[in-house]
């Protein structure tokens, strides 16, 4: 079903969830009332009891929160215990506690996790609890400033394992932490440490435990200009056997450089898996080229950053497994910065994790990341898991899986969910039995699923269960617990339901790059452990919506739609009261900002059922608690347009009017309300003629051309024949006129896109300034603040200099400078594929520093706003050899017309001082002059002269 917001909704939802923690009070508990008292608390649902409730119950089994005098359920111990946490962490907020990226966040070392005392002092954060931090190579030079590198990447494949970041500048090192390294101490050290790499090598299983190896530089390395080959000491051929690891060979690379270090040693094991790691011992001594100097403090802080790389790994020995590793990676990540949401129970369960085995690790992840939610135990294999029952076992012993190995375990669901991963076979045998019947060939699995579990089977479920477990065997599943606290892990460390944890993946593979920034965190998103379950349980009210449009049911529809309304009306007036709160992005995570969009989902759901009352009662509602919103243009355009559908037009007219008063209502949704109080505001209604009218009126210069139609179905895609007779769409049929007889012009139907991709490299700097409280994870293409009010005002200054620098000829280098020094990374809205340099530099050249400045302060002001509705094909051309003109069409077919937004782009573009124009595509008749008329190349004419030509031949 097509839904005005629910796209964005599902991107919202992202991953639907298998199993729901408040599924069943959010489908059977009565709806709460909006305003129970002036200043309500909801009660999140999840959290462990830990003590048994004082209260008293009343004769309704109810008792009183002592706090907000709140009624609560007397025998609901899970929600009065969560109920009082919120109450008393609402009256005694926690301060946040500033933290920066460099000590305390994301990605070092390999995506390994630390628990060592920090070797570093930050200036402003105690942290104490913060991972080592290396030392970059501005530190070599002497520099104070400590910035966070690139994490390792494996040589031979160019796979990274981190984002490319800068740290924040405020940390800097205490060099009298540092003691002194003496010669002694470096020469004749034996580092243990490790190959990567080594699958990749030269007849890997010659390697056996004891060969002699040998350190040597690789700078030309393109992956890793501080890259060292790990090399056999066997071989008069120098034998590479695979790399040092990125986080080790960033600080032993500058000592052999510049200090002629060398290191010999040999192999200490060889791993039985190709996937393991190979480890190893090496011995540093002087070479013959080496410096005396070994005591200035550059060497010692190298050498010291050796030793703690090196102590580090033996530690937490690495593992091979990527996704293990970057699992792990995340848990600890949330663990540190976003401990104040978790319970004691929470987070010695998350905590249990990291004890786990390696095999009992690696199986709950690849388990997690299928799609379930039950497993086969026979279809169980993993090459990397050497014993899967073992890993099965520990897991149920810490509670991570839930097993089924009696038919008296089964309830309804669980029935259905095995029944879905037994193959068709299986499923016949089954259904022969259940209906007495024989045959079943040709039936569909769902089909045969549903007979099986219908009343009409013959069987008791106890011998149904039977007969389903005697065929599937042993089954799996993630629990309950591990499934919800996962869950909340992902979403606290990707911010998101789009990410998870494929995007690792993504990163490793070299497929997504993505940009550097810093990442300065003064406030964490999430305040309190209440808005976290409240932001939650909102999510699943949206899922389960999400989940019953899909399937019809009206009734679960309207009933996330109220709950969703009394939701916001409980715990929204407290928080939206001011216009300040809104440019801040922490609005985005609040269930609040969830339930608006649920109702806006539901409204359209409710316009299609023609249910406009409902419709109406709603949108008065959203515009009443949402104030301060971007979304308000379309919710107002939606009541006036259901007010005239109900027939009252005097009242659409006044909700149109009042609108356009209304400072968020912008771009598309002005000019269409603009258009509908033109409409409706005729003599008797309104006598005065709107200010506005000549504007929203302006005529817009139209061309038009003629072409052969290939298909006229109605509502398909209109399709054309070129004077090359091949077939076109009616963009192409434009686009290849223009580049012709049309004036020679050169251009792309890109409509938006090409505008979006030149606005992120042109304000790539501005984009990912240093701006607090707008990067939070390494995975973001975007601050959190972009496409909102606050992206321009936090950075007013920057812009607009910025600004006049494109309107003073800048651009072109701008351009230049973004795409060879960030060609394939990450970017909102920029796509590297579409266009090449030389067609973006012929754009902003032809188009003109006055002209691209104007639009760039319009998609920095509003990008949510400006970011669809272009015009179809920019055109361009030039005038010598620096200097061009360009033009934009929107181009329309015989049946087609102008949207609100893209008239409103359109005036707006001939503002800025954009050549613009509608074209319009009017197909030749066919008849008795087809000979004529197949001849005729599609031809460019002004309205009289297509007029003129179309009477003619209409006369013969």
């Amino acid at each position: 079903m097509v839904l005005c917001g629910r796209e964005s909704l599902i991107r919202l939802i992202g991953k639907r969830r298998r199993f729901l923690p408040n599924r069943r009070s959010i489908l059977s508990d009565p709806i709460p009332d909006p305003n129970p008292n002036p200043n309500p608390i909801p009660s999140p649902k999840p959290n462990p009891v830990v003590e048994q409730p004082s209260q008293k119950p009343d004769q309704n089994g109810d008792v009183q929160c002592p706090v907000c005098g709140r009624n609560l359920p007397g025998d609901d111990y899970n929600r009065i215990n969560s109920h009082l946490d919120a109450c008393l962490s609402l009256s005694q907020p926690k301060p946040a506690t500033k933290r920066k990226l460099s000590q305390r966040t994301l990605l070092q070392l390999n995506f390994s996790i630390s628990n060592s005392k920090p070797k570093f002092q930050s200036l402003t954060h105690d942290c104490d609890n913060a991972p080592f931090l290396p030392l970059s190579n501005n530190d070599y030079e002497g520099d104070e400033t400590i910035e966070e590198q690139e994490l390792p990447q494996n040589h031979e494949t160019g796979v990274n394992s981190t984002i490319g970041a800068t740290s924040s500048s405020s940390s800097t090192m205490d060099c009298g932490a540092l003691d002194d390294a003496k010669p002694e101490d470096v020469f004749g050290a034996t580092l243990e440490t490790f190959i990567v790499g080594w699958r990749h090598a030269d007849n890997p299983e010659e390697v056996c435990a004891g060969t002699a190896i040998y350190l040597l530089r690789d700078p030309q390395n393109f992956k890793d200009p501080n890259a060292i080959k790990v090399v056999s000491g066997d071989s008069a051929c120098c034998k590479s056997l695979g790399f040092l690891p990125r986080e080790l060979a960033q600080y032993l690379s500058p000592l052999i450089d510049n200090y002629g270090l060398g290191f010999q040693g040999h192999v200490t094991s060889v791993p039985k898996h190709s996937l393991d790691i190979v480890p190893i011992q090496v011995t540093g001594h002087r070479t013959a080229d080496g410096e005396s100097k070994y005591t200035d403090e550059t060497f010692i802080c190298l050498w010291k950053n050796v030793q703690h790389v090196v102590e580090f790994a033996s530690r937490n020995p690495h593992s091979s497994v990527k996704y293990q590793l970057n699992f792990c990676l995340m848990l600890q990540e949330v663990l540190r910065s976003n401990i104040h949401l978790l319970t004691e129970d929470e987070k010695t369960y998350m905590d249990s994790f990291t004890l786990l085995s390696n095999d009992s690790q690696r199986l709950f992840i690849r388990l997690y990341t299928r799609k379930g939610p039950w497993f086969r135990m026979s279809s169980i294999s993993y090459p990397e898991i050497m014993d899967t029952q073992k890993a099965v076992k520990e897991l149920a012993e810490k509670e991570y899986i839930h097993s089924i190995e009696g038919a008296n375990q089964l309830s309804m669901s669980d029935v259905n969910d095995i029944l879905n991963i037994l193959n068709v076979s299986e499923l016949r045998e089954i259904w022969c039995i259940s209906l007495k019947k024989g045959g079943g060939h040709g039936m569909k699995k769902q089909h045969m699923i549903s007979s099986i579990i219908s009343r009409d089977a013959g069987v008791p479920r106890s011998q149904l269960s039977t007969m389903i477990l005697e065929r599937s065997g042993s089954c799996i599943r993630i629990s309950s617990k591990a499934e919800s606290l996962m869950w909340r892990t992902e979403r606290l460390f990707f911010l998101n339901g789009e990410q998870d944890l494929s995007s690792f993946l993504l990163v490793d593979m070299g497929k997504i790059k993505y940009p550097a920034y810093d990442c300065i965190i003064s406030e964490p998103i999430f305040s309190n452990r209440r808005n976290l379950l409240s932001y939650e349980e909102a999510i699943e009210v949206a899922q389960i919506m999400d989940e019953a449009l899909d399937a019809n049911k009206i009734e679960v529809v309207l009933r996330c739609i109220k709950i969703a309304e009394s939701c916001v009306s409980t715990d929204f007036p407290d928080r939206y009261s001011t216009s300040e709160s809104v440019s801040s992005i922490r609005h985005l995570f609040t269930a609040s900002w969830v339930y608006s969009k649920v109702v806006t989902v539901g409204i359209s759901f409710l316009e299609q059922e023609r249910r406009y009352t409902d419709a109406i009662n709603l949108l008065r509602w959203l515009l009443n608690v949402f104030p301060s919103d971007i979304r308000r243009g379309y919710w107002t355009l939606r009541l006036s347009v259901d007010l005239e559908h109900l027939g009252f037009i005097d009242e659409s007219l006044q909700v149109a009017e009042n609108g356009l008063l209304d400072p968020w209502i912008r771009a598309g949704s002005r000019m269409a309300l603009q258009r509908r109080v033109l409409r409706l505001g005729k003599p008797p209604r309104r006598w005065k003629v709107p200010s506005f009218s000549r504007s929203a009126l302006r005529k817009i210069p139209q061309v038009f051309v003629q072409g052969r139609p290939l298909n006229s179905d109605l509502g398909g895609k209109s399709r054309y024949y070129n004077e090359e007779g091949k077939q076109c769409g009616v963009e192409e049929l434009v686009l290849h006129y223009y580049t012709g007889d049309g004036g020679g012009w050169q251009g792309v139907h890109a409509e938006s896109g090409i505008w979006l991709t030149i606005f992120g490299l042109l304000m790539w700097e501005v984009i990912y300034a240093d701006v607090p409280n707008v990067f939070y994870t390494r995975f973001q293409n975007a601050p959190l603040d972009f496409g909102t009010d606050g992206f321009y005002t936090s950075r007013k200054s920057v812009i607009e200099s910025h600004l006049q620098q494109i309107r003073d000829g800048m651009a072109e280098e701008f351009l230049i400078k973004s795409w060879e020094t960030h060609s394939g990374t990450a970017c909102r809205g920029v796509n590297w594929d579409c266009h090449s340099l030389h067609e973006l530099r012929s754009v902003v050249t032809c188009v003109g520093g006055t002209c691209l400045a104007s639009l760039c302060q319009l998609l920095a002001q509003d990008y949510r706003s400006w970011s669809s509705g272009m015009p179809d094909l920019l055109l361009w051309r030039f005038h010598g050899e620096y200097s061009g003109e360009a033009k934009l069409v929107e181009v329309k077919g015989p049946s087609d017309r102008l949207s609100e937004q893209q008239r409103a782009w359109l005036l707006l573009l001939m503002d800025c001082g954009f050549a613009v124009e509608v074209c319009k595509v009017k197909p030749l008749r066919r008849g008795n002059r087809v000979s004529f008329v197949s001849f005729l190349r599609p031809s460019f004419y002004s309205h009289d002269e297509c007029t003129n030509a179309l009477q003619s031949i209409e006369k013969g």
